[in-house]
């Protein structure tokens, strides 16, 4: 069994978010399960690494026509982990500063995914599934169905689309539909929605299955309130719509590995560990040195979403307590102003590090003592599963894959702190739980060592993929 992975982004490659790290670790994660080969297709950017870009192999040339357009590309590998990446390679579409955000952005993508389409056609590589992913990659399922569905070469391939966040749907303009898209009129039906171009809504209707990164996120979707418009589309589809939670990679976001922390440690080391990494942030910080104070962080974009209204309309109240906070992150400007005129407040209590440290990211991993995450929306969230990691304590929101992945301190087998409505002083209360138990030693590390022992490996999710890979094959 065959899996093609279609992608905007795979780290270590080029990424920019969420959708990277998935890349760039369900593939291996396939592979190693020894039941099916994984290879990924994506664009080759012009940021991607030198030392990436010299073990490239060529491997193809490409000419199609993209509508009035004679056009081509240049196709190279590479192995990694087993798994082997194809780039596609067009300086006129992929040679800029940014992976998004350029006025063309409906063309370079639907030139990426007619050259994935032709690359397979014209190399006979035809995968048993394609999976694409997000709206970028859209199009590669609905040309299959629409533009190719009478190729017989490529009559076999079943299709997956993964929705990583619906917030981003691919709109545009009904008029681009044959000039840019390369479709004819008679599909117009597949891709519109509400007046305008969908291609996640094409997507949707005429892939095989569609996926989302967690259980909750996908009856969430059910619900106009997470489904941006979609609630109807997802409600007629919900007979071939699952969630799969996503993993995060161990190999990189692990206490006992890497140089990045200020002291590795283990599970049978943690608390000596933590105190060594709390003291050693604190003193980089110019905070108070002191143990007994809970450190609360979040590691966050500075937006609406993500929860920040709540912590700015309780942050004095938060404070007043004994504890300290750390924020690192950059985002909307209001939100950034507001942060470091917190910090001038509460010189001896509060960090705002307004940038983005991936390094130091960690290190706030390692020594915190509770991770903030009260989001609005959050498919999956992988910040909360890396602080279970690091034996630090979670509270969060009960959204989309927060709800998955956090079992409440009330539960059995709980790993972290939740709260269930978008209320600031809701979200307060579940804190002051958490810094309430933080003065019970025992309570804590038994609480520390069951977040340090959550099982979010990749191997998890990779198992329910291949579920309906081979579902969808024995059809």
């Amino acid at each position: 069994m065959k899996i093609l992975y279609v992608t905007s982004e795979a780290n270590p490659f080029a990424a920019s978010g969420g959708l990277g790290d998935v890349l760039g670790a369900l593939p291996p994660a396939i592979q190693e399960s020894g039941r099916a080969e994984a290879e990924v297709i994506m664009p080759l950017y012009a940021s991607m690494k030198e030392e990436h870009r010299t073990a490239l192999e060529k491997v193809a040339d490409i000419t199609f026509r993209l509508s009035w357009r004679n056009t081509g590309a240049s196709v190279y590998k590479t192995d990694r982990s087993g798994v082997t990446y194809y780039f596609i390679e067009n300086h006129y579409y992929f040679d800029r500063e940014r992976l998004y955000g350029e006025y063309d952005d409906a063309e370079r993508f639907a030139f990426f995914s007619l050259a994935v389409i032709e690359f397979i056609r014209q190399s006979g590589k035809v995968p048993d599934v394609l999976h694409a992913n997000d709206w970028q990659t859209a199009l590669t399922v609905i040309y299959l169905k629409t533009v190719y569905a009478s190729d017989v070469s490529l009559s076999s391939v079943k299709t997956v689309y993964t929705i990583h966040n619906i917030e981003y749907q691919g709109k545009y303009d009904p008029y681009i539909l044959g000039d840019v898209f390369a479709l004819d009129g008679k599909y117009s039906s597949i891709v519109e929605y509400d007046g305008c171009i969908n291609l996640t809504k094409g997507a949707l209707t005429v892939s095989d299955f569609v996926t989302t990164v967690s259980p909750n996120y996908a009856y969430e979707l059910r619900h106009e309130f997470f489904a941006f418009g979609l609630s109807r589309v997802i409600e007629s589809i919900s007979g071939k719509l699952a969630g799969v939670i996503n993993g995060i990679d161990y190999s990189y976001f692990s206490p006992s590995v890497g140089s990045e922390i200020f002291k590795n440690y283990t599970q049978r080391t943690r608390k000596s560990g933590k105190a060594a990494n709390k003291a050693a942030l604190q003193h980089a910080l110019a905070l108070p040195e002191v143990q007994g104070v809970p450190l609360i962080v979040m590691i966050t974009r500075l937006a609406a979403g993500k929860g920040i209204d709540l912590v700015l309309r309780v942050i004095d109240e938060l404070l007043s307590d004994d504890v300290q906070f750390v924020i690192l992150g950059t985002g909307e400007a209001k939100y950034e102003e507001a942060f470091k005129a917190i910090e001038a407040r509460y010189p001896d209590k509060m960090r705002a590090l307004i940038k983005f440290d991936r390094a130091l990211s960690k290190k706030m991993y390692a020594a915190a003592d509770i991770f903030l995450m009260p989001s609005k929306s959050e498919p999956c969230g992988l910040a909360q599963m890396i602080a279970c990691s690091y034996g630090t304590v979670p509270v969060v929101r009960a959204v989309g894959g927060l709800y998955d992945s956090i079992i409440p301190y009330d539960e059995e087998n709980s790993n972290g702190f939740r709260f269930d409505n978008y209320n600031a002083h809701e979200m307060l209360f579940a804190i002051k739980r958490a810094t309430e138990l933080y003065k019970d030693p025992k309570e804590w590390q038994a609480l520390t060592a069951r977040a340090m022992a959550s099982d979010f490996t990749w191997a998890r999710s990779a198992e329910k993929y291949l579920a309906i890979y081979e579902n969808l094959l024995n059809w």
